[in-house]
């Protein structure tokens, strides 16, 4: 079965350290991490960036003043999946070394589900719907070689 097809803009904001996270994220791995999350075609920005602008956007889109770690801003689910998905790369790279991860593998983990979320995916609704979206990721992720980023 073909993957749904992906317009994909990487960017990434000016911040110390940035080659890091760009080394952690190539195109190609993004894309395929992404990809392996959709049900239908999109077209979605990644963008990086530091602890202010992630503080920033989350204080301004959803009234809570701290850096998160994903961000996930969808603009349409039919007929295609158009989003913008910001990762704040301090939160993620501190997140990984607490959870003994790689930073690559964090980074895939968060873009799935910042995906499934662009496609109406939410934990925040209720136990069975995060139980529901935890389980996809997980089955996602072991698609794609990765571990089960909740640890059981």
């Amino acid at each position: 079965m073909a993957l749904p097809a992906l317009s994909l803009s990487l960017q990434f904001a000016r911040f110390k350290g940035v080659e890091r996270h760009r080394a952690a994220l190539p195109r190609h791995s993004v894309a395929r991490w992404i990809r392996h999350a959709l049900e239908i075609d999109a077209e979605i920005t990644v963008r990086i960036v530091d602890a202010e602008e992630g503080q920033r956007l989350n204080r301004e889109f959803r009234g809570k003043d701290y850096a998160t770690n994903v961000l996930t801003f969808d603009y349409t689910q039919s007929p295609m999946v158009m989003a913008d998905l910001v990762l704040c790369a301090p939160v993620v790279a501190s997140e990984a070394k607490e959870q003994r991860k790689t930073l690559a593998a964090h980074y895939a983990h968060l873009l799935v589900h910042g995906t499934l979320h662009a496609q109406g995916w939410d934990h925040e609704t209720g136990e069975a719907d995060a139980e529901a979206m935890e389980a996809r990721e997980i089955e996602i992720l072991a698609g794609l070689g990765i571990r089960n980023p909740y640890g059981r």
